[in-house]
């Protein structure tokens, strides 16, 4: 209690301001409350059932289906799940303080998971019938793009950082030009350009999926991005350190993995989630090239003439669950903070 005066009414001042926002977040939340719960619709099949003033979650519900698997078949979508029970399980036993050997844990999520993943979501193996990512959708897309984008893009952001701070020019020169060429183009006109030049530069006339090309993309920004962010925890690192690693016989690559990159990695951890919470978001862009994640499900959703009319429900839903997503990596970025400051003190 004592703490919460602290920061709220410590002064006369803070305690206006207290109110003032108190009094705003009374004005304009209780008409939104009203709408979306107290008069809203839960329960029915179709159109019909949205009777009343309020919002009508009928939408939502008929289509969650959709939303959160695209076209994927229904028979098949145990896979889907159980994709999303494996990835929970392993952020689950790496967040856990008394998890052992997270080391070990960490190494079969990054070698491991990506290829089982694919595996049980694409099919043809095992007797698991094959399923075309043009039948992926929602919040499965979201998240493939999401994920797989920040697994390529944080190496190659990594070793980018470290070309820049090369004291070799030709290394450092083509890893400034990378980096700034990426930075420099629109994100969409990447994915855009992706999808359709990559089956031109392939010899043969060879092809790749549509979504590895828009994940390829994405991943070549964010790298670039990542790369500044690694390159803000390198630069705090005194220089002293490095020499003095030389000094006791370590290589180049020794010194960056035992003395260097943790240390830069750690200061890193605020700008990378936020570079990977700017990815989340950017997968919206794919809809481009005509894949539908999240967003772009909802807006085909809307299309239906049984729904039209419903478009704030829809982009309601869509814009919870990419605050839940991103809200969700901001506090697991500043628990992590806190963890490793408690451990250099």
């Amino acid at each position: 209690m004592r703490n919460w005066r602290a920061r709220f009414l410590a002064t006369p001042l803070d305690a206006g301001i207290t109110l003032a926002c108190l009094a705003l977040v009374i004005w304009a939340g209780a008409p939104i409350l009203d709408w979306a719960v107290l008069r809203a619709n839960w329960n029915g099949e179709g159109r019909e059932a949205c009777t009343g003033s309020g919002a009508c979650w009928v939408f939502v519900r008929a289509r969650l289906g959709q939303f959160v698997y695209g076209f994927y078949p229904e028979g098949e979508r145990w896979r889907v799940n159980f994709a999303a029970l494996l990835l929970a399980g392993l952020v689950t036993a790496l967040a856990l303080p008394m998890t052992r050997r997270k080391g070990l844990v960490a190494l079969l999520a990054v070698l491991l998971y990506p290829p089982i993943c694919l595996l049980l979501l694409l099919g043809g193996v095992g007797g698991l019938a094959y399923v075309p990512t043009r039948e992926w959708g929602g919040i499965l897309v979201t998240a493939v793009m999401a994920i797989f984008g920040g697994a390529l893009a944080f190496p190659a952001g990594v070793l980018l950082a470290l070309g820049r701070q090369s004291s070799l020019p030709v290394i450092r020169t083509l890893a400034v030009i990378f980096i700034e060429f990426w930075r420099g183009v629109p994100i969409i006109s990447v994915i855009f350009l992706a999808s359709n030049l990559l089956p031109i530069i392939l010899p043969g006339g060879e092809n790749i999926d549509r979504l590895l090309r828009a994940l390829i993309g994405l991943a070549l920004v964010i790298s670039a991005y990542m790369a500044e962010a690694v390159r803000g925890g390198l630069q705090a690192i005194p220089p002293g350190q490095a020499e003095a690693a030389q000094a006791l016989g370590l290589g180049y690559w020794q010194t960056q993995r035992l003395i260097v990159l943790p240390q830069a990695l750690r200061i890193s951890v605020p700008a990378l989630v936020n570079e990977f919470i700017a990815l989340v978001k950017n997968t919206t862009l794919v809809l481009i090239v005509s894949l539908f994640d999240l967003l772009g499900i909802v807006h085909a959703a809307l299309a239906d003439p049984k729904w039209v009319g419903l478009t704030v429900e829809g982009y309601a839903f869509a814009g919870l669950v990419f605050w839940l997503a991103c809200f969700g990596l901001s506090i697991w970025s500043r628990r992590i903070e806190a963890r490793l400051a408690r451990e250099k003190r």
